[in-house]
C-alpha cells in the first residue's frame, strides 16, 4: 500500500515523499532568488563577483568565529543574498557612475530592508533575512536600517560586514578605483570598535595571517605580508 505522505505525479507514480518534496521546494525558491540576486549584480559590471566573492570570504571568517554558524545553509544563504533588496533600487541611483547625493544615499539605503522583506515570507530563511537585513549595521550604533550597536547586531551580521566590505574595498566601483589591499586592511583596523565588532575584526586579522584563505589569488601575495 502506498504511503500518504507520497506525492503522486500527473502518471500516477509517487514522485517524491512529502519531505523530500518540501525540500525541493526550498531549494527552488533558493535557487530563484539567486538568479534574481544575479540578475541585480549584472546591471554593474564593476560589482560581478561580489556575491561570490563576499560570500567565500564571510564563510571564512564565520568558521574562525562562530563554526556552528558556518555550518548553517541559512548562514550562506544570507551572505550570498544580502544585496537582494538592490533589486528595488531604481537603476538610475544603483548603477549611477558618481557619488551618490544626499537623497540618493537615502534611496539606496532603502535595500537592506526590501531584501528582508522579499525573503521573511519563508520562515526557513529567518536566519538569512536576520543577515540581510542588518548587514550595515555599525557596531557603535550609528548604522542602518535601526541603529543597531554591539551584540545588539546578530553576530553573522557582524561577520558579513567585515567580509562585505573588504571586498567593496578591494574592487573598482563607479565612483571609484579599487582600494590597494594595505588600505583596505588598515582601514578595518581604524574601524574596529566604530563600523566594525572589534572580536570579529581581531579574527579577521587572524585569518589574514594565517595565509591565503581569505583572498583573491592576485592579492594572496601582499596578504602573507601583512
Amino acid at each position: 500500500m502506498q504511503a500518504q505522505s507520497d506525492l503522486v505525479g500527473i502518471d500516477g507514480q509517487a514522485d517524491l515523499d512529502l519531505p523530500g518534496a518540501l525540500e525541493h521546494i526550498r531549494e527552488m525558491y533558493v535557487a530563484m532568488m539567486k538568479s534574481l540576486a544575479r540578475v541585480v549584480e549584472a546591471k554593474d559590471e564593476c560589482t560581478r563577483g561580489h556575491l561570490d566573492r563576499a560570500q567565500a570570504y564571510g564563510l571564512a571568517l564565520a568558521r574562525r568565529v562562530a563554526p556552528d554558524l558556518a555550518r548553517r545553509p541559512a548562514t550562506a544563504f544570507g551572505f550570498f543574498l544580502h544585496d537582494l533588496g538592490k533589486v528595488g533600487i531604481p537603476e538610475k541611483v544603483l548603477c549611477k557612475p558618481g557619488p551618490l547625493t544626499l537623497d540618493e544615499w537615502g534611496v539606496m539605503r532603502a535595500h537592506p530592508m526590501i531584501g528582508a522583506q522579499i525573503l521573511e515570507p519563508f520562515r526557513f530563511l529567518a536566519e538569512a533575512v536576520s543577515i540581510v537585513r542588518h548587514h550595515h549595521e555599525r557596531f557603535d550604533g550609528s548604522g542602518y536600517p535601526y541603529g543597531l550597536a554591539g551584540t545588539d547586531i546578530p553576530l553573522a551580521a557582524r561577520i558579513f560586514s567585515v567580509a562585505d566590505c573588504f571586498d567593496a574595498m578591494t574592487s573598482d566601483r563607479p565612483y571609484r578605483a579599487a582600494m590597494p589591499v594595505s588600505a583596505a586592511l588598515e582601514e578595518i583596523r581604524a574601524n574596529a570598535g566604530t563600523q566594525f565588532d572589534p572580536e570579529v575584526t581581531g579574527a579577521f586579522f587572524d585569518l589574514i595571517r594565517e595565509g591565503d584563505a581569505f583572498a583573491r589569488p592576485e592579492q594572496q601575495a601582499l596578504l602573507r605580508a601583512v
